[in-house]
């Protein structure tokens, strides 16, 4: 994989995702009003996790997984991360029969979003009851011609391409697993966070910490502006784009840890990721 770099200095390596739910975050940034003395590097958010964990990036937005997985090598950065707190839009199942009745049906999963795929193997086996066979691909092209290939009953999409899809009405059911999330444990759910490595210069994480802040303060105040750019770039009218920018939360509150503690929680009963306390990058 080479990723997409864009260099304005010489560090920290920052991380984003292109899609447009980062938009609101790195607005500032991207148009110049916020300043960032390092780099930027694109790549889908598995892409992302794996440049982090090899120390190819000092700090990035990555899924929250993947913070969970290897917590001892990563802090946090406080107050920012995407979750929702009810419907999501860009995460979900896109089926031919009601989640309740894909026991031992083929669902295709995406391979660029480790936190999703978690989640839905987590709603179908304790909330639905349902053990569907799972299989693997690069489902985050809403492409419905490279999705005729594989046959299947169900398919989980996510980024621009789930809103994409939505649009068409392409499958009779559509299972929102931000809402899915929210029902069953009734608490917000965080997709991605930041994480900075622990080795990385803190100072230098300091600083991008801030801009990150500040340029999301400018992108909350202009989400109009964003979503009209955002439909330009998804083909997406503009009204859908802002309702999509309205659910998403780009905070990291004492609610939203809950529900990131809570995640865990479950996915450490499943033998899956260690137990461990959350860690913040300490303030300057």
């Amino acid at each position: 994989m080479t990723p997409d770099l864009r260099v304005t200095g010489a560090r920290p390596r920052l991380g984003r995702i292109p899609w447009i739910n980062c938009y609101p975050v790195y607005a500032g940034i991207d148009r110049g009003l916020v300043p960032f003395d390092g780099s930027l590097v694109s790549g889908t958010a598995a892409e992302l996790n794996d440049l982090l964990a090899a120390g190819e990036l000092d700090l990035s937005v990555v899924s929250a997984v993947e913070y969970a997985r290897d917590a001892a090598s990563y802090h946090l950065l406080p107050d920012l991360a995407i979750s929702c707190d009810g419907p999501v839009r860009s995460v979900a199942l896109f089926s031919k029969r009601p989640v309740h009745e894909l026991d031992g049906a083929t669902v295709l999963r995406t391979a660029s979003s480790r936190t999703s795929v978690l989640l839905l193997e987590r709603l179908c086996r304790h909330r639905w009851r349902v053990r569907p066979r799972f299989a693997t691909v690069r489902a985050e092209s809403s492409d419905l011609g490279s999705l005729a290939g594989f046959p299947h009953e169900a398919v989980l999409v996510i980024g621009d391409a789930a809103l994409v899809l939505a649009a068409q009405s392409a499958y009779p059911y559509m299972t929102d697993l931000g809402l899915a999330w929210k029902e069953w444990t009734g608490l917000p759910f965080v997709f991605a966070v930041w994480a900075a490595r622990r080795e990385a210069d803190h100072q230098a994480v300091r600083r991008a910490h801030h801009a990150l802040l500040d340029s999301r303060a400018w992108g909350l105040v202009h989400l109009d502006d964003l979503a009209a750019v955002a439909a330009e770039a998804t083909g997406i009218d503009a009204r859908t784009t802002r309702d999509y920018f309205n659910d998403l939360d780009y905070a990291l509150s004492y609610r939203h840890l809950a529900g990131l503690t809570d995640f865990f929680r479950r996915l450490a009963q499943d033998g899956l990721v260690p137990d461990g306390s959350l860690s913040f990058i300490t303030a300057a």
